[in-house]
C-alpha cells in the first residue's frame, strides 16, 4: 500500500542570529577561558559557514593564499563528500590569528559537538538569545546575516556553503530572502 507514497519533508524555520545579536555576541567577553574559546569558535563559524566537523578538523594547512592574494579555507565537507573553498573574512582571520600560536596542527581545540552545544547554552543565556543556540546556527547565520543580508547572490551562498545543489540553498533560505525584501521595501517607504 505504501509503494507510491512519498513522504513530504517538513521544513523547519531557519533560525539564525540577527545582525544585532551577532554584534552583541562578538562584543561579549567571558572570564572563563573555555567559554571564551567556544564563543570565538562559534563566531568564526558565523563568518565561514563551517559545519561542526569541518571546524574541529580544520588544520592550519587547510588555510592557503589563493589567486587573489587572500587567505581561503580549503574544506572537505563530509556530508556531501565534496571539497569547496571559503574566503577568510576579516573577523574570522582575527579569531584564527588569536589561536595561531598553539603547537597543534589544528586551528582550534578538538571536542565533541555535545560539549560544544552545552557551552553554547550558557553563552546564549548571557547574551540573551531566546532560542536554542547550537553550532548549526552559526552556519545559518553565515548564510543569512553575513551573506544574504549583504546582498550576496544565492548561487554564491550555495557555493560558500558547499551545497551540492542550488535547490538545497533556495529551499532553506528562500524565506530569509523574503524577509530581506520586506525590510528593503519598508526602508524605501520610509524614505519616500
Amino acid at each position: 500500500p505504501f509503494m507510491l507514497y512519498k513522504a513530504k519533508r517538513v521544513r523547519k524555520e531557519v533560525l539564525f542570529l540577527s545582525p544585532e545579536q551577532l554584534k552583541k555576541l562578538e562584543e561579549t567577553s567571558f572570564k572563563i577561558k573555555r567559554i571564551q574559546q567556544i564563543k570565538d569558535m562559534f563566531v568564526f563559524c558565523c563568518y565561514t559557514g563551517l559545519g561542526f566537523k569541518e571546524m574541529v578538523n580544520l588544520k592550519k594547512q587547510n588555510i592557503t593564499t589563493e589567486f587573489d592574494g587572500e587567505l581561503w579555507l580549503n574544506i572537505y565537507r563530509n556530508k556531501t563528500t565534496r571539497s569547496y573553498k571559503v574566503p577568510l573574512l576579516p573577523k574570522a582571520k582575527e579569531i584564527k590569528d588569536m589561536y595561531d600560536d598553539e603547537a597543534s596542527e589544528y586551528v582550534f581545540s578538538r571536542m565533541s559537538n555535545t560539549k560544544f552545544n552545552a557551552y553554547l547554552k550558557e553563552i546564549a543565556d548571557v547574551v540573551g538569545v531566546e532560542f536554542n543556540l547550537t553550532h548549526h546556527i552559526a552556519r545559518k547565520t553565515f548564510a543569512s546575516t553575513v551573506l544574504l543580508f549583504n546582498n550576496v547572490p544565492m548561487e554564491v551562498v550555495s557555493r560558500l556553503l558547499g551545497h551540492s545543489k542550488m535547490q538545497t540553498t533556495q529551499e532553506s533560505y528562500g524565506k530569509v530572502v523574503e524577509k530581506r525584501i520586506s525590510l528593503e521595501i519598508r526602508r524605501l517607504k520610509g524614505s519616500g
